[in-house]
């Protein structure tokens, strides 16, 4: 009676931590860290600037954020005013179990933009909370409701901590940042927030919502590795799919799409691993190379990522990548090559157009 209690026991835990890895892939390779439950107090960055830590309540959301400033710009007790405010901002978004919100690759003040970090109000620190019910991790039927107290962040609460210019406001995703950003927070409030690019790191959905807005202008980067992970293999081309369209349906041309829109998967990495290291590496040099991608001529690991995603949707299939750009040009369209990446640099060294 004994040994076959024991051999039950044995299928139900190894059932159960199948179950568990199948219903939220996304956190398999992330690591697992204890949290605060409150903010902390200031700290020095990697280039001595200030780090603050703090959190609001918005719509009953507890949001958490660590914004990296001058010490100049970071608004004083009394809410006076100081600095200039014409840095941008770069809003990192991490990966279910929010380990890129503690190590917060961003931080720092880089090529004009400070790093900020946001942490998913979700007790299981995932952006846009958890289906039981869905096996794959991309279902997020908190999606909208994250993002709105995102918004209001961003537009009400954050000047009120730090003084920057609300027309450079840059986005980054990590793994599941990158299916709420994709998903919901660009469809619904790209537009009306006027960001001027993103990255999405190994993670995309097509919008789950009505896009608010004209979004044919925003300069996006994919960027993922052959190992992705299967669901990921599939969701991240339907997602640069449908951002294509609406910059076609909006009128662009291939080649200004081309410039606008890049995808890479060439790093022979896992999930994230854009090094072909380690996740936490890998999100580290994805943040290292933020301007340079946005810019459009970064490379990772040697290798040029920054290509257009016409013919370069199924990012995944053999041979995909390099060569897309070479098939936008064979038909004669690529002209005027880096000059709508050119005008996103002139945001990035602090002037505007």
């Amino acid at each position: 009676m004994f040994p076959q209690l024991i051999r039950i026991s044995i299928l139900l835990s190894f059932f159960s931590s199948v179950w568990l890895t199948s219903a939220a892939p996304l956190e398999a390779r992330q690591r697992n860290r204890k949290i605060g439950k409150t903010a902390a107090a200031a700290t020095t960055a990697t280039d001595g600037s200030t780090i603050i830590d703090k959190q609001v309540v918005i719509n009953g959301l507890t949001m958490r954020f660590k914004v990296s400033a001058p010490a100049s710009e970071i608004v004083s007790v009394n809410g006076a005013a100081a600095g200039t405010g014409n840095l941008g901002i770069n809003v990192l978004f991490h990966g279910d179990g929010g380990q890129s919100f503690f190590d917060f690759p961003n931080q720092g003040v880089n090529n004009g933009l400070m790093g900020v970090a946001l942490l998913s109000p979700d007790a299981q620190r995932r952006w846009g909370g958890f289906d039981p019910r869905d096996q794959t991790g991309l279902v997020r039927p908190d999606g909208a409701a994250h993002s709105a107290a995102v918004n209001q962040l961003l537009t009400t609460e954050l000047p009120k901590f730090v003084n920057f210019d609300s027309t450079k406001i840059f986005m980054e995703g990590v793994s599941g940042g990158s299916l709420l950003l994709s998903g919901f927070m660009l469809p619904t409030f790209g537009a009306s927030l006027g960001v001027p690019g993103a990255v999405l790191g190994c993670g995309g959905l097509a919008p789950q919502v009505t896009v608010q807005g004209d979004l044919s202008n925003l300069r996006l980067h994919w960027q993922s590795t052959v190992d992705e992970l299967p669901d990921l293999q599939t969701s991240i081309p339907q997602a640069i799919a449908a951002y294509e369209k609406l910059a076609s349906d909006a009128g662009l041309s291939a080649a200004q799409i081309g410039q606008l829109q890049t995808a890479d998967a060439s790093p022979n990495g896992g999930h994230c691993a854009f090094d072909e290291q380690d996740f936490v590496s890998g999100v580290q040099l994805l943040s290292d190379n933020y301007a340079a991608i946005i810019n459009g001529n970064a490379a990772l690991n040697g290798v040029t990522v920054t290509n257009a995603v016409v013919g370069n949707e199924q990012l995944f299939a053999t041979g995909a990548g390099a060569g897309a750009t070479g098939t936008v040009a064979a038909t004669g369209t690529q002209t005027g090559t880096g000059a709508t990446r050119n005008r996103l640099a002139t945001f990035l060294r602090g002037g505007r157009n």
